[in-house]
């Protein structure tokens, strides 16, 4: 199995078309439709239904896409490491980050590098702790950014100058906005929205013996789009503070919880991990800026 035919497999999936894909690809459709044939020989099973004016991926050919996609996203990052062990002004660095305010701290230590070292190119992903970890564990992340303790025997870390505080969202119109702060009881019974490391890990913290009289509606891994949901009164969003647009206008607003409830944020990498020039100096700036 060749890295070059994943790719032509990922552009059909993609187009769902192959005289598409094929343009997209430069190639001549028959090529293209051999490479994937021989795909489907090697591995036994057909990845493409086809349709009179489309293709759509088997079941077998949805399991392969994830698959495949973390490993061109690896053979892209490999070959962007080597290319830049060279180059010691610029280079690619990859992060996968949890939703919080504090990652205003990376962002400004990236703008401050960047200014230094203009050929720094970063791609950033978003996601949950096992969404991240999943990325850095196989090599296709050089950092992740947790909102929970990591794990010291697998990673090394850095703790962000602040923490994030918990609170709810709430419709302006609502009794509970007139609050200043959200007791557990003032929200028993009622339907909540969360995501599910924080409902597992953070809100047993705050509501103690009282976890089972809560209510977990749906649980979100972008804030955003649970917010659209408490818009339109379908319930309460459980999160960070400055992640929603609460601002006048608005419609909606934030009340922290009682007791207070705060979350660390962790900057983790791998533990002997071989690092570009460029991560190594911009790993050794963050050292300094958080300590």
């Amino acid at each position: 199995m060749e890295i070059r035919t994943l790719r032509y497999f990922l552009a059909i999936a993609r187009e769902e078309n192959m005289t598409r894909a094929a343009e997209y690809l430069h190639v001549t459709q028959p090529t293209l439709s051999k490479q994937i044939q021989s795909l489907e020989d090697e591995l036994g099973k057909k990845l493409f239904t086809r349709h009179s004016f489309s293709i759509s991926l088997t079941e077998e050919g949805i399991l392969l896409r994830k698959r495949a996609e973390d490993l061109v996203s690896m053979a892209d990052k490999i070959i962007g490491e080597f290319v830049s062990l060279d180059d010691i002004t610029g280079g690619d660095i990859y992060f996968g980050l949890a939703e919080s305010y504090q990652i205003r701290y990376l962002a400004q230590e990236i703008k401050r590098f960047k200014e230094i070292y203009p050929g720094l190119r970063y791609h950033i992903s978003s996601g949950d702790t096992e969404q991240v970890t999943e990325k850095l564990d196989k090599g296709i992340l050089d950092f992740a950014v947790l909102a929970e303790e990591p794990d010291t025997a697998k990673y090394h870390y850095l703790t962000f100058p602040e923490a994030d505080v918990w609170g709810l969202v709430i419709p302006v119109d609502h009794p509970l906005a007139k609050r200043d702060s959200i007791l557990v009881d003032d929200v028993a019974g009622l339907p909540l929205f969360c995501s599910e490391q924080g409902w597992k890990l953070d809100i047993p913290r705050w509501a103690g013996e009282k976890m089972d009289t809560l209510r977990l509606e749906g649980s979100f891994r972008l804030s955003y789009n649970a917010s659209l949901f408490v818009r339109e009164g379908l319930g309460f969003l459980l999160t960070f503070d400055h992640l929603i647009d609460t601002s006048p206008g608005s419609g909606l607003v934030f009340r922290p919880l009682s007791p207070k409830l705060e979350a660390k944020m962790y900057l983790i990498w791998r533990k002997y991990q071989a690092f570009t020039p460029i991560a190594e100096r911009l790993l050794a700036e963050l050292k300094d800026r958080f300590a």
